[in-house]
């Protein structure tokens, strides 16, 4: 859509704090998975604080629906991420790029370039979902019968070692929840991979392409 629909609009006014309503709602529940021994008090300011995010995440979308128009079922295929979000708003901050671009619309034309931005993405929102997913799976496998996850810091460990694609097997999810995390988990980092690996490879090519066109022709 452009710059002066109802939609755009929406969007460049709403991005900026909506992100940062994001970044408390992953605070909010990181306290209620990590603070174990959090008074009852704050434990609930955080449960609705969740909760209140959460629908100001819903109302965002139906706004959203409306402004674009159309069947909702066309709405949802066509903007996946935004349907994602609200299914799991614990994955809200990934929407960084659309950040992006609503601050690029406010302050002219990026300074860096495509590659560079997209390995930048790519790389904050593997930060991003690695501790999303590190504090998920925590909260599942916590106290289940027979889990190898004991501490925040082996769900960190695994997080890193399903987003690389390593795997070492040392840690394993072992409840449903856990291991649908793990699946989402995956394909999250096999997606996230191939974007930093093929821009890096696009811009490898460039150099070497320009490289060749500026030396002399050989006689």
């Amino acid at each position: 859509m452009d710059d002066d629909s109802p939609y755009s609009r929406w969007e460049q006014r709403t991005e900026i704090p909506l992100f940062l309503a994001s970044l408390l709602f992953l605070g909010a529940y990181a306290a209620r998975v990590l603070a174990v021994g959090m008074p009852s008090f704050w434990r609930d300011v955080c449960v609705y604080t969740n909760i209140a995010l959460w629908l100001l995440f819903a109302v965002d979308y139906i706004v959203r629906w409306r402004l674009f128009g159309g069947r909702f079922l066309h709405f949802a295929r066509t903007h996946f991420l935004h349907t994602v979000v609200v299914i799991l708003p614990l994955l809200r901050p990934l929407r960084i790029v659309p950040l992006y671009d609503v601050i690029q619309r406010r302050q002219g034309q990026p300074r860096i370039s495509l590659h560079a931005r997209v390995i930048a993405y790519a790389s904050l929102a593997t930060l991003l979902l690695g501790f999303a997913g590190s504090l998920a799976v925590y909260q599942a496998e916590r106290g289940a019968p027979d889990a190898t996850m004991k501490t925040f810091g082996d769900a960190v460990w695994w997080a890193a070692a399903t987003l690389t694609t390593v795997g070492y097997g040392d840690i394993t999810p072992v409840t449903t929840r856990g291991r649908s995390i793990a699946i989402a988990m995956m394909v999250g980092g096999l997606a996230l991979l191939g974007a930093v690996t093929g821009s890096f490879s696009s811009w490898l090519l460039q150099i070497f392409s320009r490289e060749s066109d500026t030396k002399p022709p050989e006689s």
